[in-house]
């Protein structure tokens, strides 16, 4: 016997995925197959926005040399997510707030945090985490999920301040699965604070593929939830993925609350260099299928078909980040070592009598 629509439980989840469709701007050879919502970017802002994914790309390549050198410490790759971070934090304004988890140091970077610091931080040196005075971040997040109930916080501060400005955060397709994720959109969406979440789905939470993780069939789907807009965009075309942003900014900033982003987008690369080996858990299939949809492969396409960029204008960027990456992780092996005094002012503002103690000793242990 068929069963009345409103308690055909099959019926009512096949249709949860009907209003996420992805969104895409650019093909994977970098045709234009939807102009109708193309920005409104000048040819400047291409080539600026192409700049950085290559020197995005570049800066991947050279933390992971530093890191095999022993120069880095903890160190995430993030070759292939090129346009799903550097579209969404081209989209933002340098006084919205950013809230990075670990992949994210590219975006952090390019909101104003010198390269040498973010070296510095990757080494697990405090220095690594003082930030200049206009820069509106937080370091980057290493407990998963955890910087979702941060940008609420934020966001909600934001909002009763009366400012225009906008917190915005990263998480992977593994974080959706964490409760700080839940929490921190619903919080978000209940206060119709100005927070805009983005989920980067690169298809793996580590080892464990995105389809075990979870039923939902679309991570864009989970907003419904908390009442808040969901969208899916390519996360490899970084023209979908700004356009999107811009408009998710925009909606955050008017007042109407949150927004959730998903972009499908991949990462070359093993989940970090601590260890992961991305070949016991993808197979080559699937590499070389995202590797066809590279972002930079299909914006180099479309500004070459437009004349505005070139070969030799790309070996020159990448040979300038190579010594600005140079330049910088000499400053960084200029900053001085680590004390455990230093640890033990900025653990205390007030020592109690056996921290005292403890700083005296090891202030006359370091002075020696």
């Amino acid at each position: 016997m068929a069963l009345h629509p409103a308690v055909d439980f099959d019926q009512l989840v096949s249709g949860q995925t009907a209003d996420f469709p992805m969104i895409q701007i650019l093909d994977e050879v970098g045709q234009v197959v939807n102009g109708d919502i193309m920005p409104t970017l000048t040819d400047d802002e291409l080539v600026a926005l192409m700049s950085q994914m290559v020197w995005s790309r570049v800066l991947d390549q050279r933390s992971t040399a530093l890191n095999r050198q022993g120069r880095l410490g903890f160190y995430a790759p993030t070759a292939g997510e090129e346009a799903s971070q550097l579209a969404t934090t081209f989209a933002m304004k340098k006084t919205d707030w950013l809230l990075p988890g670990y992949r994210d140091v590219p975006e952090l970077i390019q909101h104003g945090l010198p390269l040498y610091k973010a070296f510095l931080w990757s080494r697990g040196h405090v220095v690594g985490n003082e930030y200049p005075e206009d820069l509106h971040a937080l370091p980057p997040q290493i407990i998963i999920g955890a910087q979702y109930v941060q940008t609420a916080g934020i966001a909600l501060g934001l909002k009763k301040n009366g400012s225009d400005e906008v917190a915005w955060t990263y998480t992977g397709d593994g974080g959706t699965s964490q409760g700080d994720f839940y929490e921190g959109v619903n919080f978000a969406g209940a206060f119709k604070a100005p927070a805009i979440f983005v989920v980067q789905n690169n298809g793996f939470a580590i080892s464990v593929p995105r389809e075990k993780q979870t039923a939902a069939k679309t991570l864009a789907q989970k907003a419904v939830a908390a009442g808040i807009p969901g969208i899916q965009v390519d996360g490899m075309d970084a023209l979908a993925v700004y356009e999107v942003m811009k408009e998710a900014r925009a909606y955050a900033a008017a007042g109407n609350g949150p927004v959730l982003i998903e972009t499908l987008t991949y990462r070359y690369g093993p989940h970090t260099l601590s260890g992961d080996d991305p070949t016991r858990y993808r197979s080559k299939e699937t590499d070389d299928l995202w590797q066809k949809r590279d972002p930079l492969v299909r914006m180099r396409n479309f500004l070459t078909d437009k004349g505005l960029w070139s070969q030799e204008q790309e070996d020159a960027l990448i040979e300038k980040t190579k010594d600005e990456i140079k330049a910088a992780i000499t400053q960084a092996d200029q900053v001085g070592k680590q004390t455990v005094s230093r640890f033990l002012k900025d653990t205390y503002e007030v020592q109690p009598q056996n921290v005292a103690e403890q700083l005296a000793q090891y202030q006359a242990k370091e002075a020696k």
